[in-house]
């Protein structure tokens, strides 16, 4: 199996220094990040950790999901993800993811909600990123589209 590779370079100290983070593997883009942006409410042009791992982790569930909707004997159509990593003081010191809430709503044949519900809470378990972050709570709501 493959390995991917990011870069980041920093110049200067936490609150005056600022960064860039690369996706080196696919070649998309580099991006700049700061710590005062980080722990705003508005980013302002600049990603986070946080910001990266909700992005990792929203398209990873959503090819857990489909594929655990597959194994049930559903199709999906389509799937929307919504990844949301909270940051918060730790009180140990420094800081500390709070929370992932996971809004997933799905068009899928063959499926009822309960079965739909089931495929997500597989998923959610089952999912690379999401084993990589069980220290930090995860919570899901999951729910077939109007």
């Amino acid at each position: 199996m493959p390995t991917r590779i990011a870069r980041s370079e920093w110049s200067g100290g936490l609150q005056d220094g600022a960064g860039r983070v690369e996706l080196a593997s696919s070649g998309m883009g580099t991006y700049d990040v700061s710590f005062p942006r980080r722990t705003a409410e508005e980013a302002e042009g600049t990603t986070s950790p946080e910001e990266l791992i909700a992005a990792a982790h929203s398209a990873c569930f959503a090819m857990a999901l489909s594929g655990a909707i597959s194994a049930v004997g559903g199709t999906t159509r389509q799937l929307h993800v919504r990844a949301e990593v909270g940051l918060g003081p730790d009180p140990n010191g420094g800081f500390h993811l709070t929370h992932i809430d996971l809004t997933v709503r799905g068009e899928v044949d063959g499926l009822n909600e309960d079965s739909f519900v089931q495929a997500a809470e597989d998923a959610k378990a089952n999912c690379p990123v999401s084993k990589a972050l069980t220290g930090v709570p995860i919570h899901l709501d999951a729910a077939l589209s109007a």
